[in-house]
């Protein structure tokens, strides 16, 4: 089950938070000493926390009436998703009424004033953030849970001659995977490109990882939903294999039962995948992604799905790359949401509808290109340029 919202990953960099939503470290401030805030209460006159007072009045009146206006606002595109699913389940045509046509309103009265006598502030302890595991403790995961040692490829040109092989076979086309990639990667990613370590970068900030940025949970889900078929496709290689090469592949067909049986141990449900993911078992899951044999698999089934979806939904036309892009980055209901929408409606339809308040405000390409049709174009020119960067010329010449 594909997930509803958003997710994180380096394309989805280009349009948030996604999902995703998906996903650093805050400065803390530190609390002032009781001395210097009694100095400076002391120090503010009567008529400057006069002042102060009306001024903060003004602006809580004014964010007061801003939140009913956005609040009535967020309800109703929150109604008329709610209307266009019921309209999709019941096979009713979807018009141009049954979105809200109007941007989300922008808070523009004043400013929050300073408090010229400042309350000191408690101390709070410094906030800990999560570990976000990376491919070394991805590939250990592997060996502790499973030990298994994925089979990484000797170059990179190999890696995406192994996916250009898959993607092919399945149906994708150059186009749509060449694209996506550059979207994805910035055009120059290798195959175990992660979120946030790519182009000088230092920490990973999502465990989005490879040419179409899975993340850790994609991987649990993938390998419940089509390990069987990942499977078969091994036991045909072994099959055409002898000596060594055919143990080996035995071995990691064997382990990959393993993961597929842990990952289909739960309810087919995205929350309960989710779960899995943030586990030792879910990080050696998520080694494979890096596997010259398995990964190829999760990176061309990550954009099958939608494809899929789009065909069970009765859409047949082929999807463009930049669709394809919007069904990978948003989940496949949203995205078919805008797929399907004719370009008259693309032109005028906000790209809000689309969003959680939230996810919406910490989005500032969504924001910037605010129409479905702007947010699909500026997808395309991203696409358009880093096609022609060289990890991107890499993976056309592999097809």
């Amino acid at each position: 089950m594909r997930p509803p919202a958003i997710r994180h990953g380096l394309g989805c960099l280009a349009l948030a938070l996604l999902l995703t939503v998906p996903r650093g470290s805050a400065t803390e401030t530190r609390p002032r000493p009781a001395a210097a805030s009694d100095a400076m209460a002391q120090m503010a006159s009567e008529p400057a926390i006069a002042e102060y007072r009306r001024l903060l009045r003004q602006y809580l009146e004014a964010r007061e009436a801003f939140e009913r206006e956005a609040g009535a606002y967020w309800t109703a595109i929150s109604e008329k998703r709610r209307g266009r699913n019921a309209k999709r389940r019941d096979h009713q045509p979807i018009a141009l009424d049954d979105y809200v046509l109007s941007q989300p309103p922008v808070y523009t009265g004043p400013r929050r004033p300073v408090n010229p006598a400042p309350e000191p502030e408690p101390e709070r302890p410094p906030r800990v953030h999560k570990a976000i595991p990376v491919a070394a403790d991805l590939l250990r995961a592997a060996g502790e849970q499973f030990r298994f040692t994925p089979q990484r490829p000797n170059s990179e040109i190999e890696f995406k001659r192994a996916y250009a092989r898959v993607a092919s076979a399945a149906g994708l086309t150059r186009d749509q995977a060449v694209r996506v990639y550059s979207f994805e990667t910035g055009g120059t990613g290798n195959y175990d490109v992660q979120s946030g370590i790519e182009h000088g970068g230092k920490r990973a900030i999502s465990t989005a990882i490879g040419y179409n940025q899975l993340l850790t949970t994609n991987t649990v889900e993938l390998l419940a939903e089509q390990g069987l078929e990942f499977v078969k496709a091994l036991m045909q290689k072994a099959a055409q294999l002898s000596g060594a090469p055919r143990q080996a592949m035995e071995r990691k067909i064997a382990v990959l039962k393993q993961m597929v049986a842990v990952a289909r141990s739960v309810p087919d449900e995205w929350s309960q995948h989710e779960k899995i993911a943030d586990t030792p078992q879910g990080w050696a899951m998520h080694a494979m992604v890096l596997d010259i044999d398995v990964g190829p698999l999760l990176q061309t089934h990550k954009l099958l799905t939608s494809v899929i979806f789009a065909r069970a939904k009765g859409y047949n036309r082929p999807l463009s790359a930049a669709e394809l892009e919007m069904m990978n980055l948003t989940g496949d209901g949203t995205g078919l949401d805008m797929v399907t929408m004719p370009q008259a409606m693309r032109e005028q339809v906000p790209t809000s509808n689309f969003f959680q308040r939230g996810g919406y405000e910490r989005n500032p390409v969504a924001i910037r290109h605010n129409t479905v049709a702007k947010l699909l174009d500026v997808t395309d020119a991203r696409m358009d340029s880093n096609s022609n960067l060289p990890g991107a010329r890499d993976l056309a010449a592999a097809f």
